[in-house]
């Protein structure tokens, strides 16, 4: 019994750390519009706070493996949420101070922060699950927490900047920054007198011994001698270009002037859009929670991938004068079926997390800690797609996620079938 009330605390507190990645990382779409606006960059340089961001996946994430592996989770919890209250408090200080440079190194920070939360929260589910259909139907509902908080944040900072304007600052989003280190201080406390399961350090300390001791390079190797594995690094890293990719460029093309390109929109109107994109992965993951049990992740990953690319097909070839009602305002229906992709995105991220550790074993935190890695794909690939914006528009940009996802449907249909590399 006492096991069972422990297992259910460390689910809560998993899930809980996971709404605080998607708040944290949510705060740099809105901040790519305070760019384009206070700094004057072209809409593939509004991405790059994002990209430091998630670049910090790339330099943390086979680190952040190891440090989970040899310290467990409650101590690289506690690591990681410290590293997070430290970043958004240096991008705080860089609205006091007016400095782009500094809210960078705030972002580069959080992002160092996310990248061991996601190292942590994802295997961990997917352990106290027992692996499966089980343990993705436990990364799914912790990912219905992860939306609630990218729900959150594009609407409550659209309402903060309101009109866009050429004195749009960085200090206008200060009072989310002040919500996310709230967060950070509430979750350090709950995490730091709550019992959280160690099953490797537990098991390794049943059998009197100390917990295995292997080289990086043997670890690494290890992990990469699996099929499936190193196909599945290269579709989360496609796949993050498309959860964040949507979204963002969606927000530039509906806030960019009419003389750009854009829909001249106000950034709360916008924002909300954009949050309901973040609602639809809600209800994707509560809905791909409730099956997955019963739903396989290839199932799951290989129809999703195939609808998302209808929605974008229809959103760039149909003419931009027929325009729907959403929200008291008129827009192309196009942005009508970017924002219902996020039913699409809602659910690939564990079901490909879970198609890809599938018979790893001992490797499987090692392996989280390079799948972790790649994630840095959420920054790089909208900075590409925002490159193609500038040369040949918002909507013809959309043609990137669909290769993408192609990528992401061919994996779940054979590169992510296990055996030996």
């Amino acid at each position: 019994m006492a096991n069972k009330k422990s297992n259910v605390a460390a689910i809560a507190i998993m899930y809980f750390l996971f709404f605080m990645i998607a708040f944290v990382t949510g705060l740099q779409n809105p901040m790519g519009i305070i760019a384009k606006a206070q700094f004057g960059a072209s809409n593939a340089m509004s991405q790059l706070g994002n990209l430091m961001n998630f670049i910090a996946y790339a330099f943390l994430g086979i680190p952040a493996g190891l440090f989970l592996k040899k310290r467990g989770y409650k101590v690289s919890s506690l690591t990681a949420v410290g590293i997070g209250f430290t970043g958004v408090l240096v991008s705080f200080l860089s609205g006091v101070l007016g400095n782009y440079w500094i809210y960078l190194l705030g972002a580069l920070i959080s992002g160092f922060s996310m990248c061991m939360l996601n190292t942590i929260v994802n295997p961990m589910l997917n352990t106290l699950g027992g692996g499966g259909n089980k343990g993705n139907q436990l990364i799914q509902f912790g990912g219905s927490c992860n939306s609630i908080g990218a729900t959150i944040v594009p609407w409550f900072c659209g309402i903060l900047i309101g009109n866009v304007t050429e004195s749009t600052k960085i200090a206008d989003v200060n009072p989310a920054l002040y919500v996310a280190m709230g967060v950070f201080a509430l979750a350090f406390i709950i995490i730091l007198f709550s019992e959280i399961p160690e099953p490797e350090l537990e098991a390794a300390k049943a059998a009197g011994q100390k917990v295995e001791e292997e080289g990086t390079l043997a670890l690494v190797g290890g992990a990469f001698k699996h099929r499936n594995l190193v196909l599945g690094i290269i579709a989360i890293f496609v796949y993050i270009g498309v959860e964040v990719g949507i979204p963002n460029i969606a927000n530039l093309y509906m806030t960019s002037p009419l003389a750009e390109g854009g829909l001249g929109l106000a950034a709360g109107v916008a924002g909300t859009f954009v949050g309901a994109y973040w609602f639809l992965m809600l209800v994707g993951r509560l809905v791909g929670g409730v099956i997955g049990a019963k739903v396989s992740s290839r199932s799951m990953v290989t129809t999703v991938s195939l609808v998302g690319i209808v929605f974008l097909l229809l959103a760039i070839f149909l003419p931009s004068t027929l325009t729907v009602t959403m929200f008291k305002s008129a827009v192309p229906v196009s942005i009508l079926f970017m924002v219902l992709c996020g039913l699409c995105t809602s659910i690939m991220w564990g079901a490909i997390f879970n198609l890809s550790v599938e018979g790893l074993g001992k490797y499987t935190t090692i392996a989280s800690g390079i799948f972790m890695t790649m994630v840095f794909g959420g920054g790089v690939l909208p900075v590409v797609q925002g490159a193609v914006a500038d040369a040949m528009g918002f909507i013809n940009s959309y043609w990137l996620i669909i290769i993408y996802l192609v990528y992401i449907c061919w994996f779940a249909l054979f590169g992510s079938r296990v055996k030996k590399a």
